[in-house]
């Protein structure tokens, strides 16, 4: 028949209550689910699609008509993106958004070389926006450029 195998210091009444056996599986799922909860949740934050707030800004005033001189550039918000708004040295006011269109990193104008680099991967764009060099695969996309009083106003076209 059935022999018990137990070593002495076990004694038959600690096998019939499985209360500690019970805790410390309970406590390693516990443990299991949070981890699992700490590695998937950034995951998840990070494939989920934000949330398009700024789509509704059509127009906005980006600086002043005094605070721009020839050959310079200001970075503004347009909706919740960059955009940047450029005085050429011949005074013309041009404004693209301010995301390279390689890696969406943030683009800056080079006062005395005409043209608005992208540090990221050197990339390169004209003052039309238009790709010159490097991995950009498109232009930047320009927007329309007034004045409204003293206000210059950068809208979509």
């Amino acid at each position: 028949m059935f022999t018990n195998n137990c070593p002495d210091h076990i004694s038959n009444n600690d096998l019939a209550n499985p209360q500690r056996r019970s805790f410390l599986s309970k406590a390693l799922a516990a443990v299991s689910i949070l981890f699992t909860g700490f590695v998937l949740y950034p995951m998840l934050q990070f494939l989920k699609q934000p949330l398009a707030k700024g789509g509704t800004v059509s127009r906005v005033a980006a600086a002043k008509i005094s605070e721009m001189t020839n050959d310079s550039a200001r970075i503004f918000r347009f909706g919740d993106s960059p955009a940047m708004l450029v005085k050429t040295p011949e005074g013309e006011l041009k404004a693209f958004t301010a995301i390279c269109t390689h890696l969406d990193c943030t683009v800056q104008y080079v006062k005395g070389k005409r043209h608005i680099l992208c540090a990221c991967h050197n990339g390169k764009y004209d003052l039309n926006g238009q790709v010159l060099s490097g991995p950009p695969p498109r232009a930047l996309e320009e927007f329309r450029v007034f004045e409204e009083g003293e206000d210059i106003i950068v809208s979509r076209t």
